[in-house]
């Protein structure tokens, strides 16, 4: 079989609480991709230029950060755990329903930052609960887990499409001059002229009533998701009317239990700081007195396993985020609903590719996919950037774009955990590190597009990527130096052992001399 009966059984074990997480992902995935097709249109809602709207990806991002460095707080329990997915996914059916109401940037920033709050704790409790339960086997579901993602974020874009306006929208702040030279510019819009301001502000009016029905859409099409968490809850008479004894410890999970019963090995030495609170957030992982007297590799592992994430999910939500404004504006200057479609062929390349990662993370080893991942997506940016005037290469690239970034993140979280033998605070640490990466390179990329043009997008694209593949070659030394560390912590142990072994064997005759004698 492809897959082998034991990875089977430990599905069919654990099916009810996994095909939950992975449907909240569903719901990280919708909230994470809309803002990229729907820019233009927020920008004309809220009367904002690029620059200004940039920053509600920031408040978005910056949130989701906060919650997922925070998102440990709610794993003692499985009561906790599912409470705070329930009450995340139904904020963010919540916030797509409010979206057409805000009608400035800082009301929009606020909405979005607490959305992305939510997007935090969801990322968070999903990926350490399938860390938990099934620890060396979790390649494979976490592969699945980031396919709900790429899921998601394509039926994102696809429902926002047919809403979006045909062209820019008129100015009707009194700023008439400026906002006409910035909507030449960077909606590719017909050259306006004054005369028909007025005509340009009843079409973008219309357009505002047509765009709104996109995230009502999505608000319904979410709600399962929160009604699944309910299901799980009641399933496991976790619901206050419902409950019937105490809520079961996370940690007490039948799969955990048997993993827990492996022998211990010198790599369980060096984890042991986070294994009184298993996989704890960032803060606590980052303050525990155990930290002394560990060997510096340990710590450069989590430090540039992030540092990749940093680097590859600053490229992913750069990519999601402006790869509509790239294309609408000079030199590719294309209609805006084709362009619509970059965000759905860039997001789809991604499910697809996540969904192809799930027997490829059975058959090879973690580092090899990151090795062909990561070659693969600087090459394909490159080649973006060389037929920059392509608009046949655009489509073709950001499709491969996608496939190779699309499980960078699910690999290294596997790669890392699987070093630190699943003991330490690797998942909090990448997590923490990717949110921070589309947060940054979202904000840097868009000024940057805002001063320098369109053309700086792939450029960035090109730097950002052969960064992280040079992150990552360090990391791969830093293992062969971890590894050598912990061959040698053994050595010394099973030396310790048989000194122990051959005093008492010493000791046993000596005792029987005295008995003798006396």
């Amino acid at each position: 079989m492809f897959v082998d009966e034991r990875i089977v059984t430990l599905f069919k074990r654990n099916a009810h609480h996994t095909l939950t997480y992975w449907s909240v992902f569903f719901s990280f995935g919708l909230c994470i991709a809309f803002l990229g097709p729907t820019i233009l249109d927020l920008q004309c809602q809220t009367n904002s230029t690029l620059s200004q709207i940039t920053w509600v990806f920031f408040a978005q991002q910056f949130c989701l950060l906060i919650g997922s460095s925070i998102g440990g707080v709610f794993k003692n329990t499985l009561f906790s755990a599912l409470s705070a997915l329930f009450v995340s996914a139904l904020i963010i059916s919540i916030i797509f329903a409010i979206i057409p109401w805000c009608n400035n940037v800082l009301a929009l920033a606020i909405a979005m930052a607490v959305s992305g709050f939510a997007m935090g704790i969801i990322d968070t409790i999903a990926n350490k609960q399938l860390v938990t339960i099934y620890q060396k086997d979790s390649a494979v579901f976490l592969q699945a887990l980031h396919f709900f993602i790429g899921f998601g974020a394509l039926v994102s874009p696809l429902i926002a499409d047919p809403f979006l306006s045909e062209s820019g929208c008129g100015n009707h702040t009194g700023n008439e001059t400026e906002m006409i030279h910035h909507f030449r510019n960077m909606l590719r819009n017909s050259p306006i002229v004054e005369h028909n301001i007025t005509q340009s502000s009843a079409h973008h009016e219309n357009e505002d009533s047509i765009v709104q029905y996109a995230f009502w859409i999505m608000a319904l099409i979410n709600l399962p998701v929160p009604l699944a968490v309910l299901f799980l809850m009641y399933r496991e008479q976790l619901i206050p009317c419902c409950l019937s004894g105490t809520p079961r410890l996370l940690d007490k999970d039948e799969l955990a239990m048997e993993n827990q019963e492996r022998e211990k090995s010198a790599s369980f030495v060096i984890c042991d700081f986070c294994s009184e609170t298993g996989h704890g957030d960032i803060f606590s992982c980052c303050r525990n007195d155990n930290l002394r007297g560990l060997p510096v590799s340990f710590f450069m592992i989590h430090i540039l396993g992030g540092l990749v994430l940093f680097m590859t999910d600053g490229i992913v939500g750069a990519y999601a985020g402006f790869v509509y404004t790239y294309a609408v504006s000079p030199p590719m200057s294309l209609p805006n609903h084709t362009a619509g479609y970059l965000a759905s062929i860039f997001w789809a390349a991604i499910t697809v590719g996540r969904l192809l990662s799930i027997p490829l993370s059975y058959r090879f080893q973690p580092v090899r996919l990151l090795m062909f991942n990561l070659a693969g997506a600087i090459v394909t940016v490159l080649m973006l950037l060389i037929f920059c005037t392509s608009s046949a290469f655009l489509y073709a690239g950001t499709c491969l774009c996608g496939l190779f970034l699309s499980s960078i993140f699910p690999c290294m979280l596997a790669y890392t955990e699987d070093i630190l033998d699943y003991q330490g605070c690797a998942t909090s640490v990448l997590v923490t590190s990717a949110g921070m990466g589309e947060m940054v390179m979202q904000v840097l990329v868009g000024q940057i597009i805002q001063t320098k043009g369109s053309y700086s997008f792939l450029l960035c694209g090109v730097i950002i990527a052969c960064i992280g593949f040079i992150v990552f070659i360090g990391l791969l030394l830093f293992h062969r130096q971890h590894r050598n560390y912990l061959t040698g912590t053994q050595k010394k142990s099973a030396m310790v052992e048989e000194s122990n072994s051959e005093q008492n064997g010493s000791a046993k005759p000596e005792q029987k001399k005295e008995k003798a004698s006396s």
